[in-house]
């Protein structure tokens, strides 16, 4: 009689042959294809994509159809071109350096960049109303790792209490890629909201925000560069009191709160500097101001020195976008004029955007924006985090 056998499986060594199996068939790579880059050309024909983009460096954007190919405003942008010696505009792509990129790729501090072949990655969307590459997720030399085609993930940028930070994809962001009174207007929405500070309050802030980063009891004076102790605030001789950069004459704010009691444009003062100045435009030319060296006056002019003309060209500029005559006060513009008295009206604008262009942001004045951001008023100078909106709006 045969003998009818029974083989039993054991359920581990099952599994066991299950899951190799299952290896075998599903198993993929390890890494992800990738990305392989499009030319400069392409890019602007795929406006609202994400793709990485191969081109030279040909300058920076100022401008909807403006490229400067030397003496670079700022470390934000880059126009990418297929030939090294591309001139028009039209056949360039802008690209929005982020901070977190600023330091290898921005072109003020690397002029070197120019006709060097980079790979960038990222969403193309209009910037300077342009066709461009906003927010970029990699910036690299042509060819050197490919960006991987699954990256979505954005580099780290500074933290919000690190000037300058970050802010084009959160306090910036529906201004990006704006020019002209579009990013004029834009800029106004997003400063206009601050909180607002009493004159009495002004004390207070400015011992912080002007605080001598090499000696915390002092302030350092903004024509004078002289620090001195906080404690010698007041009106007599040689105390120092709240300098109004946009005096208060010009437009009749006096020191209301508002525009009178901004302090991304008061500063610490000698007093009899202070009074130097008085109510003048900002022009070239002049004789020398005593307990001053480097400033410069005359009947209808002021000239700070060199170190902080950038700074007062920004702080003008910041109060011509933050009151445009709304909150009861007037419509506050920069011109190209000396005498303007009580007109709402400072100049002269041309020397204010050479100011601009000559004296970038330093670590002082970028701190200052800080302090004033995180404490006290809550919003920021767009001029001091971006330079090249001057001669966006003002072109």
């Amino acid at each position: 009689m045969p003998v009818t056998r029974v083989i039993r499986w054991k359920p581990l060594a099952l599994l066991a042959v299950t899951v190799a199996a299952v290896a075998i068939v599903l198993q993929v790579p390890t890494t992800a294809t990738a990305a392989a880059p499009i030319t400069v050309s392409q890019a602007i024909g795929l406006q609202g994509s994400t793709a990485t983009v191969r081109g030279y460096v040909v300058g920076q954007p100022t401008a909807t159809n403006t490229v400067v190919r030397s003496n670079f405003p700022g470390d934000t942008a880059l126009a990418l071109a297929d030939s090294a010696a591309e001139t028009s505009t039209s056949r360039m792509l802008y690209v929005q350096v982020t901070a977190s990129f600023r330091a290898a790729y921005g072109l003020k501090t690397n002029p070197s960049l120019m006709g060097r072949q980079l790979d960038v990655t990222g969403p193309l969307g209009a910037y300077f109303a342009h066709a461009g590459l906003t927010s970029p997720t990699a910036i690299t030399p042509a060819g050197s790792t490919p960006p991987s085609s699954s990256t979505t993930t954005r580099p780290p940028t500074t933290t919000p209490t690190s000037p300058p930070g970050d802010y084009d994809g959160t306090y910036y962001r529906d201004a990006i890629g704006r020019t002209g009174p579009a990013l004029k207007s834009s800029l106004h929405q997003i400063i206009s909201t601050n909180t607002k500070l009493t004159y009495d309050q002004v004390w207070d802030a400015l011992k912080a925000t002007d605080q001598d980063p090499n000696n915390s009891a002092n302030v350092i004076l903004l024509y004078s560069g002289r620090s001195q102790s906080k404690t010698t605030n007041g009106g007599n001789a040689n105390d120092w009191n709240r300098e109004h950069v946009w005096a208060k004459s010009h437009g009749d704010f006096g020191t209301a709160t508002g525009p009178g009691t901004d302090i991304h444009h008061l500063r610490p003062e000698d007093v009899s500097v202070n009074a130097d100045r008085g109510n003048k435009d900002f022009d070239l030319g002049g004789s020398a101001v005593p307990e001053a060296p480097g400033n410069l006056t005359d009947a209808d002019s002021f000239e700070p020195r060199n170190a902080v003309k950038g700074d007062v060209a920004r702080m003008i500029l910041y109060m011509a976008v933050r009151y445009d005559g709304g909150d009861g006060f007037a419509d506050l513009e920069p011109n190209n004029n000396v005498n303007n008295g009580s007109a709402p009206n400072i100049g002269k604008l041309s020397v204010l955007k050479q100011w601009n262009t000559q004296d970038p942001p330093d670590t002082f004045e970028k701190r200052r924006n800080q302090v004033i951001y995180d404490t006290y008023q809550h919003n920021r100078n767009p001029f001091i985090d971006h330079p090249e909106w001057v001669n966006s709006i003002w072109n």
